[in-house]
């Protein structure tokens, strides 16, 4: 049996009707379904999703966004994701809703290829080099402000060594798959997902000699705020995050662990 785990957007048209294809095949196929509570209480049935060795595969029901948050669920675990696009675009999903049946089938008898996709890892540390919060994240980690109409100075360095002091109004570092996200929309190249490297793409920057950066996979990047409003935002995969201060660092680095 495949212990199939299934993450999924309430929001979306067409979600029960997956569901029910889903489970019509599973005892054929020979999926033992595992849902995340907020499905279960939506009429699927099955154990609910707890952690992530729970499952042998992924299957998210929703958008780009349901696929982001079950990779992070994921943290790491060498389990392939099978994306089914309920929305419009669906840039990382991998089927339609009525592809489902024929995806999964094809997934029951091995005829598919599960591609690595680099992911990264981010802590907030305090004023003290205290660590408070850490993320993985599959598309990018970014440090902006919130509602203020000031200019953010940061300093960026990596591996220790000082290679950007922005005005802006936040830095996004990004994955080769993230870099069709935030980052393009704040003028950063695209980088073929096999590409492996990390994007750090300024937001606004009061300049015209600052241009994002494309740098080694191996690179530590930390930044820090120097000047600007009281309170910042670390946002990771543009879903979860925190506040961030004047005198705290953000490390960015590639995680060990690919989704």
């Amino acid at each position: 049996m495949t212990r199939l785990g299934v993450v999924g957007h309430r929001g979306y048209a067409g979600l029960e009707e997956v569901i029910a294809t889903l489970e019509a095949v599973a005892p054929e196929l020979g999926f033992h379904l595992v849902y995340e509570s907020d499905l279960l209480d939506a009429g699927a049935n099955g154990r609910e999703l707890g952690a992530p060795d729970e499952v042998d595969a992924l299957l998210t029901l929703g958008g780009d966004g349901t696929l982001l948050r079950g990779a992070r669920f994921l943290e790491g675990r060498p389990a392939p994701i099978l994306g089914v696009n309920l929305g419009k675009l669906g840039f990382l999903t991998s089927c339609s809703a009525t592809e489902t049946e024929p995806a999964l089938r094809a997934f029951a008898a091995g005829r598919y290829e599960a591609e690595a996709r680099m992911a990264l890892v981010a802590w907030a540390s305090d004023a003290e080099g205290n660590e408070r919060r850490r993320w993985f994240a599959l598309n990018d980690v970014v440090l902006h402000k919130g509602g203020f109409a000031r200019v953010l100075r940061l300093r960026v360095s990596a591996d220790g060594d000082t290679i950007a002091s922005y005005a802006a109004d936040g830095v996004v570092i990004a994955t080769p798959t993230g870099s069709t996200a935030y980052s393009l929309s704040a003028g950063g190249p695209v980088v073929a997902p096999t590409v492996e490297s990390i994007v750090l793409t300024p937001v606004s920057p009061h300049t015209l000699a600052i241009r994002p950066l494309v740098l080694p996979p191996s690179a530590v990047i930390e930044v820090e705020a120097i000047d600007g409003p009281e309170e910042l935002l670390v946002t990771v995969d543009g879903q979860v995050g925190t506040t961030f201060a004047s005198g705290e660092a953000l490390t960015v680095r590639r995680s060990p662990h690919a989704v």
